[in-house]
């Protein structure tokens, strides 16, 4: 293969959306990833407006909005029972969508528009030379480019190899994701303002009366929280989130720590009581890495490898998508000026982008925690249902 202005470590919506951009603009992009495409991967499968509008803003979104199903809003749910609902404003609405389809429909947008992709490369560090990344290793070859993203996850070879990134201390939560199928819906009347529930005793608070999406849940427990997304073809993601250790005993047997998780809740026992997990689960933790002080010239980090929190209003992807235009930017400045200054502009455009909504969303875990605070969310709602409006509007990202 022939030289190339980019390498590209990781094929996921951050590494082809940034090889999609530069590739438009006439740089010649090297594309790797370790595995074959298609591939599963732990994800809350949905993409909230935010990140659906820069999809289409770079002309990627149609065949995702087909195959997706439109989520309208929000389900919060807490440990007494009661459960907050709204909908997105203005008629926006996210997507759900299976990312094994998400990541093959970015990547083919990449490919298309010029990227050359590789399948099956396993980099085992990046290669510096005088203080400057100049590429990869690949066994004994190497792999070089003038720039290299790593876009190669919140593992990242790359960024950890460098001392770029690293897990912090607090918080330390661990995923458990799998799909099921035969679940069992929550039913959605189409009311407007406060429903008062019969089953088990629960105050609801519904905001908006379109019944004709699907909405994303989010139900908060004493020290978990428990995601759940209809993705279509009948399938249900379910993601569990909790805090643990590598050595957590449950953690040994995920499937039987998830169905004991589900079975015992009171809002979702009914509901898959039926259900059956299609396949083994996945474990993934500790979730949150940080990026860490330092920048080599020829190297810019995007995606998880530029730091990942475990978001829970559907941010993930956005933060992706957003970060790599911000990477394809600066991979451009980068050829055409050099290297000076470049990474002082890039974290500064990242914390103008970023910044507010990872305060946000730290804001909202620390208020998700308190089962007592959820209560005071479902009380401020009905006294002044425009409050958890605006909260849900921020937490979609709807602009």
């Amino acid at each position: 293969m022939g030289a190339h202005d980019v390498l590209i470590v990781g094929a996921g919506p951050a590494g082809s959306i940034a090889g999609l951009i530069l590739a438009r603009a006439g740089v010649r992009v090297r594309l790797a990833d370790r595995a074959t495409f298609p591939r599963d991967k732990l994800c809350g499968d949905t993409i909230n407006p935010g990140a659906l509008a820069r999809l289409r803003a770079l002309g990627v979104s149609d065949e995702i909005e087909r195959r997706g199903l439109r989520v309208g809003g929000m389900i919060v749910t807490g440990e007494r029972g009661v459960s907050v609902e709204g909908r997105y404003p203005r008629g926006l609405s996210g997507v759900a969508i299976l990312r094994r389809d998400l990541d093959s429909i970015l990547l083919q947008h990449a490919v298309s528009a010029g990227c050359a992709f590789e399948t099956n490369v396993n980099v085992s560090g990046p290669r510096v030379v005088d203080g400057r990344v100049i590429g990869v290793s690949v066994g004994p070859a190497t792999i070089a480019a003038p720039v290299t993203i790593a876009a190669d996850g919140r593992r990242s070879t790359i960024a950890f190899g460098l001392g770029l990134a690293r897990h912090p201390v607090r918080p330390r939560r661990w995923a458990i994701g799998a799909y099921f199928d035969r679940v069992r819906l929550e039913s959605d009347p189409g009311q407007t303002g406060v429903r008062l529930g019969s089953d088990w005793g629960q105050t609801g608070v519904r905001l908006g009366s379109d019944s004709s999406r699907t909405l994303g849940e989010m139900h908060v427990r004493r020290n978990c929280y428990i995601g759940v997304a209809p993705v279509g073809q009948n399938l249900t993601n379910v993601c569990l989130v909790r805090p643990s250790q590598p050595a957590d005993a449950d953690l040994r047997d995920p499937a039987a720590l998830l169905t004991r998780e589900l079975a015992r809740d009171p809002w979702l026992g009914d509901r898959f009581a039926d259900a059956r997990m299609i396949a083994k689960p996945v474990v993934l933790g500790p979730l949150a890495v940080d990026a860490v002080p330092g920048s080599f010239d020829g190297l810019i980090l995007a995606g998880d490898a530029a730091g990942f929190v475990d978001p829970m209003t559907g941010d993930g992807l956005r933060f992706a998508i957003r970060g790599a235009e911000l990477a394809a930017a600066a991979a451009l400045d980068a050829l055409a000026h050099g290297w000076t200054g470049v990474h002082a502009r890039l974290a500064a455009a990242r914390r103008g982008e970023f910044s507010r909504k990872q305060q946000f969303n730290r804001a909202l875990r620390r208020l998700v925690a308190s089962p007592r605070a959820i209560d005071l969310a479902a009380l401020g709602s009905r006294v002044a249902p425009f409050v958890m409006r605006r909260v849900i509007a921020r937490a979609g990202d709807c602009g």
